[in-house]
């Protein structure tokens, strides 16, 4: 199997060289490149093209949600995910609208950061379970929605009724769950799972399993 190539960018270097170290021991994943600030990371990715971009937001000059873009710019297959401390609702909304692919929390264990790598690198965004709280308050107008972004729209009212399987699915997406584990709780494959994920996204109007997520969360699709 073909490492998934990395390029890791945070600007403190003892946090970056343990985790150079960690996923150094892991020989499904190879790291490329590091970078300490969103300047040197655009360099890289476009120099590398990594597989996958490690992102931590608190980046001197400019953050990293803020060079997402360019980033994306400069390596477009690459998948992007912030790995930041910030457990701010608001930053988690803008990572998503731009397009980040997972938000993961630096409080993360190892093994499960390496399973949400290849969860994100094989299509499935991935967000730390301590986080879905917060989203679901901040769409639903909790604390602090008055400065937080506008729910990601969806076009459910427009498109094909969901089937009572797709549903099932959809709730589990909501929670979070993988195409494998989805398979295990609903006792069927996992290639049908992925299958109804492919439906459910275009029935609903959205381009990724987060976006369905919080279609669910923000009482925008019920299930």
């Amino acid at each position: 199997m073909t490492p998934v190539r990395l390029l890791v960018v945070d600007d403190h270097t003892l946090f970056r060289r343990g985790l150079l170290a960690l996923l150094g021991m892991d020989p499904s994943l190879q790291v490329v490149g590091e970078a300490g600030d969103a300047a040197e990371a655009v360099r890289k990715a476009q120099a590398l093209q990594p597989d996958l971009v490690l992102l931590d937001n608190h980046l001197p000059g400019a953050t990293g949600i803020q060079a997402m873009a360019d980033l994306k710019e400069a390596a477009p297959h690459a998948k992007i995910v912030l790995l930041t401390v910030s457990e701010d609702e608001n930053d988690l909304q803008l990572a998503l609208r731009g397009g980040a692919n997972g938000y993961l929390l630096k409080t993360i264990e190892g093994d499960v950061l390496t399973a949400a790598i290849h969860r994100i690198v094989a299509g499935e965004p991935v967000i730390s379970p301590e986080l879905m709280g917060k989203l679901v308050a901040a769409l639903q107008g909790g604390a602090g929605a008055a400065s937080a972004p506008a729910p990601i729209a969806v076009a459910a009212d427009t498109g094909p009724a969901l089937s009572p399987r797709e549903q099932e699915v959809l709730r589990q997406i909501a929670r979070g769950a993988s195409n494998k584990e989805i398979a295990r709780t609903l006792d069927i494959a996992e290639t049908t799972v992925k299958i109804h994920v492919q439906h459910i996204l275009r029935k609903l109007g959205v381009s990724s399993r987060v976006q369905a997520a919080v279609a669910v969360m923000s009482g925008g699709v019920r299930v």
